[in-house]
Parts: structure tokens; sequence; C-alpha cells
């Protein structure tokens, strides 16, 4: 049997709230409709039923059996179909009750923390899933849909015509030494000084590794790598150690502060890294990623680049 074209969920929303009022004018109240809509509504729908569902008393409308029947079943099916709605924009993606979140794990140290305790005051019922990561390995997850939003140092491995970005604020490039190194009392550092000196990097697909690249290009020469590690507090630690040197962003100043100088390069050597959220146009209404982007304006505007 096919359903007749006439017989849509509206309609059926219109018939249930006669039913709960029992009258024309009270159902048209509450739909903010008029009583004439609602009388021609339930009038489609006993076309489109092929039956009866009130017996027509003047301007009285009285259930019938038929009536009693699909009130029950229509409140089942809008509740299927709102359950099945919520579903859908989930697996979408779209106002879940979850929310997940890449960073760079150097970002954990002040600016996701901010981030995620401004989201819960704006969304308390939201549950943040944190996925650390480098620029490349976020970015894939991102494209996938395995990530709802990412901070990331903005450049050329997360440039997409499918993504959108918003700035958050830049950072320096700076030498990270031992507080007992030559260097660390230094006001700042030719870094043609540290040609035969021994570094730690992270691996490729990190931003900080990319920009590290491109600051020793501008020197002129490639470092001696002792080791490549896979996130910036294991780095840290290795140069705190004595290890080796490293070049690293400024936001991570406040770790190993005791141990590790963060010594500004000299300006032919200067990089920036511009730090941001990106995040895919098909999800820009989400109401999660609405509120996330509302604290990222908020935090750039006390962080100016």
């Amino acid at each position: 049997m096919l359903i007749d074209e006439e017989l849509t969920l509206k309609k059926l929303e219109i018939f249930l709230a006669f039913m709960r009022s029992g009258n024309l004018a009270r159902a048209a109240a509450e739909l903010n409709t008029s009583h004439v809509s609602v009388h021609r509504a339930i009038h489609s729908l006993e076309n489109a039923l092929r039956c009866p569902l009130f017996k027509h008393e003047g301007r009285t409308l009285t259930p019938l059996e038929s009536a009693y029947v699909l009130e029950e079943r229509a409140q089942n099916l809008i509740q299927e179909m709102v359950e099945t709605v919520r579903l859908t924009r989930e697996a979408a993606g779209f106002s879940a009750e979850r929310f997940k979140l890449g960073a760079l794990y150097s970002l954990t140290v002040k600016t996701v923390p901010q981030l995620i305790m401004g989201l819960k005051l704006r969304r308390s019922e939201l549950n943040i899933d944190l996925i650390l990561g480098s620029n490349v390995d976020l970015f894939y997850k991102l494209k996938n849909m395995e990530l709802d939003a990412i901070l990331v140092s903005l450049n050329e491995s997360v440039s997409d015509p499918d993504c959108a970005q918003l700035p958050l604020f830049s950072d320096d490039i700076f030498l990270a030494c031992p507080a007992d190194s030559p260097f660390a009392e230094q006001a700042d550092v030719d870094l043609g000084d540290l040609r035969e000196a021994t570094f730690i990097t992270l691996t490729p697909g990190f931003a900080t590794y990319q920009d590290g690249v491109r600051v020793f290009q501008q020197a002129g020469f490639e470092p001696k790598v002792a080791m490549q590690v896979n996130d910036i507090f294991t780095l840290l630690s290795m140069v705190s150690s004595g290890v080796g040197y490293a070049l690293l962003p400024g936001r991570i100043a406040a770790v190993y502060e005791s141990r590790v100088r963060l010594v500004p390069l000299q300006a032919r050597y200067q990089l920036q890294q511009h730090i941001g959220v990106v995040f895919l146009k098909a999800k820009e209404r989400d109401p999660n990623l609405l509120a996330l982007l509302a604290e990222c304006r908020m935090y750039s505007l006390k962080h100016p680049a």
C-alpha cells in the first residue's frame, strides 16, 4: 500500500494538538496558526486515510474510534521521528552531546584549558573529548569527521577549500636550552653559533618541526639531530637533561621553567607560528561548534596577534 502524499508529519502534529485540546481554537493557539488551518489539516488527513476520524456535529468534531487509534500510533511515530532526527544529526556531528576537539600538545599548557572552561560555561551539558596530535594527524581526523574542530598551526598543511579557519594568536620561535647553557642568559642568539651543536626535534607532521626546518634553512645549515620525539613535553625533558637544543614556540615557557630557558633568535632567524581553530564548513552552523568559535573570538581579543 502506497502512502498518500497528503499524509504528512506536520498534519499529524496538528491532529495531535487538536486531540489534546479538544477544540479548534485552542489547538490553533498552541500551534500559533488559525483554526481554519487546523480544520483544513484534519480534513486533509481524513482524505489521505480514506476514512472518517470525527463525527461532525455542527461546528463540533467528536472523535471516532479511528481517531483514537491514529492518536496512539501518531504519538509513537512523532516521538520516533524526533529521536531519528537527533541520532542522524549526532552521527553527522551536529549538536551531539559529545564534542571531539583536537589540539597540539603545546596548546594544553594554557590555551586549551581556557577554551574548554569557557565552552563548558556556555554549554554545561556538553562532554568534551580532547585528542592530541600533530598538525597533519589532527587535520586528517578532521577531514574524516573523527574530530569536530582542531586547534593547530595555520600553515599549508591545514589549507583546504572545505575548511574554515579562525586565528587565535601568533607565537614566536625560540631556542630552547638548559638553564646552565652558555646561551641561557643571552639577549638573543645567533643560530650560526650552534652549527656544531646537537638538536632534538619533533617528528615530521608537527608544525614546530616544519618551522624548525625553515629556520635552519635561513641559518644556512642542517642541524645535527640526536633524536626525534612525538610530543613537546618529552622534547622539553630531553632539553632540560642536556641531551640537546631545540627550536620551540614561546607558549611552552611555563613548562620546566626552572630548567629550560627560551632565548630569542636574532632578527634574521625570527619566525612566527599562527595558531587558530580549523573546522569543516559543512558544520559551521552546529551549535556546539558555534559555542567554541564564540569562545575562540573572546580568547583572540585577549591575545591580539
